[in-house]
């Protein structure tokens, strides 16, 4: 091999340290004896979150007493917020606190914001009144003070998990080290298992906790999210004797990664953008090169965010949608709406081994790439998949909207129509597949493909782009709210038998297709960063191959 030799397992990682600040070894730290302790925190944390988020719209239109458009704008919006906020988290994180420490402020944080969200909903000045003996429950109005209270402990959480949902998987990422052939293939394989691990958690989330909420009460159905996350806290702290830690650089580089940014960014041509990147990079500026790094992943960035306004859908319109649906199993159950998300964990906890497994090995063996598929070639196929399951989406509502006229319940929203749920459950699955491809996709080339400092702020900007699906996702409801409601009925009235979500579906599906082709010629186009993982990528595929 004419390359530089391999950092042998008993020498010390160079700029990695324990806890106490000592070096540590790679026989006694790190890979999956730590990505364990990681991975258990990610799943009791995203077991609090969507313990909140899964059911929100449900609680807006219930307790709160929101119309249907404006609950799905003010979802939107909070997941917005959710995902954008880590941006913020992650600078903090990169600068000055360091992902181990931002992690334990952010579960303090959490665990504050769940509790005022119980006192909110079990309270008596703090809950919202009870409007269930009013004929017309929309004249109930809560009192300022109670929504103020309920809005600021649900925006905490949003805040909250800005710090712990990049650094948190980052941190997990950081336990495998790039540079041995072993831990290089382990690390591709940690996302894939971390996504298993949460999605797997999220089914207990939305099947039992939702049902909690829906017959139990809000008052347990949030308090107990509260218990979970402090079992998270727990989880964490104990493996710190076996993390690896990397020690924040003294002077931070987004001073002048930011100045370098704004300075392309004024650039009035091209050709002058390209001179100033190549004379920063000839005079030695790493800033230069790291900012280039970034700057090359916003079209990615930009062209996934049709796919995340359609993963917004989910934990609105599909609610709401299987709530007009024929929900028993057996004679007495009745499938609480927001459960049938469950559907999507399943289908990742189902679909993700057979990816490791088996299309993995099979596809290494053609494509002689360690991962099987590139990460473009990854995230490209779940965007095909996510059209697909606008497209289910749209002919089950046509379908839906016709049984509701053939049986006369286009008046009737109280009324289940006479179509069982399982109409509604291909799109779900469909929606965790493209997920096994596109979100753990996103989440490995955020990472892998920014400067190595900055592997926090990279899982920030892959949220980011869920963050803005969202808010375009609540600008587009709300546009088309009031275009529609100015000509007629709503597409997203409140009695869904006369609006027309099909209508809304497909328009997603069209403008999928089009992020699509435009993903497609950018992906074609992008160059991967280069370093020196060809050392190891000659070093570990014949290994894998074997194998």
């Amino acid at each position: 091999m004419d390359s530089d030799p391999l950092l042998p397992a008993s020498d010390p990682l160079p700029g990695v340290v324990d806890y106490q600040g000592r070096p540590v070894y790679h026989s006694s730290s790190g890979r999956w004896r730590s990505a364990l302790f990681i991975i258990g925190v990610e799943i009791t944390e995203r077991f609090a979150y969507y313990g909140v988020s899964s059911n929100l719209i449900t609680y807006l239109t219930g307790p709160l007493h929101q119309s249907t458009a404006a609950a799905a704008a003010s979802v939107n919006a909070w997941h917005g917020a959710a995902s954008l906020l880590p941006l913020l988290g992650a600078f903090i994180a990169d600068s000055w606190l360091g992902r181990y420490r931002t992690i334990i402020l952010a579960s303090c944080v959490y665990l504050l914001a769940l509790v005022m969200l119980t006192l909110s909903s079990t309270l008596p000045f703090l809950r919202p009144p009870d409007c269930s003996g009013i004929m017309d429950p929309t004249s109930c109005s809560v009192p300022v003070l109670q929504l103020i209270f309920f809005y600021f402990s649900l925006y905490l959480v949003a805040i909250a998990q800005s710090g712990h949902k990049p650094c948190v998987q980052a941190f997990g990422a950081d336990q495998f080290d790039q540079n041995v052939p072993d831990e290089f293939a382990e690390r591709s394989s940690f996302f894939n298992w971390w996504y298993f691990g949460m999605c797997g958690g999220n089914i207990f989330t939305v099947s039992i906790l939702n049902y909690v909420q829906d017959n139990v009460g809000w008052g347990l159905g949030f308090g107990i999210p509260c218990v979970v996350m402090s079992i998270a806290l727990i989880i964490f702290l104990a493996g710190t004797r076996t993390y690896r830690f990397y020690p924040i650089q003294k002077e931070s580089p987004f001073t002048e990664v930011s100045k370098f940014i704004v300075a392309l960014v004024r650039g009035h041509k091209r050709n002058d953008i390209i001179k100033q990147v190549n004379e920063a990079e000839s005079s030695g500026l790493d800033y230069a090169k790291e900012a280039k790094e970034l700057l090359k992943l916003f079209p990615i960035w930009a062209t996934c965010l049709v796919y995340a306004l359609v993963f917004a859908q989910f934990s609105t319109f599909f609610i709401k949608q299987a709530a007009t649906l024929d929900r028993r199993i057996g004679r007495t159950f009745q499938v609480p709406p927001a459960a049938l998300g469950s559907v999507i964990d399943v289908s990742v906890a189902a679909f993700l081994p057979i990816y490791d497994k088996v299309i993995v090995p099979l596809a290494r063996k053609i494509t002689k790439i360690p991962s099987g598929i590139t990460m473009l070639q990854r995230i490209g196929i779940g965007m095909m998949v996510s059209l697909l399951s606008m497209v289910i989406a749209a002919l089950v509502e046509m379908k839906r909207l016709k049984t509701a006229r053939d049986f006369g319940l286009v008046d009737e929203p109280d009324v289940p129509i006479p179509m069982s749920l399982w109409w509604i459950v291909p799109q779900y699955i469909l929606v965790g597949m493209a997920d096994v491809f596109t979100m753990v996709g996103l989440q490995e080339l955020f990472y892998d493909q920014v400067p190595d400092q900055w592997r926090s702020l990279g899982l920030s900007l892959y949220l980011s782009i869920f963050g803005m699906g969202n808010y375009i996702s609540s600008f587009t409801v709300s546009l088309i709210d009031k275009i529609t409601t100015e000509n007629g009925d709503s597409w997203f009235t409140n009695n869904l038998n006369q609006g027309h979500l099909d209508y809304f579906y497909w328009l997603l599906a069209g403008l999928s297709a089009v992020a699509f082709l435009a993903y497609y010629f950018i992906a074609q186009a992008y160059v991967y960063k280069n370093k020196e993982d060809h050392v190891i990528s000659r070093c570990v595929e014949p290994r894998l191959i074997q194998s």
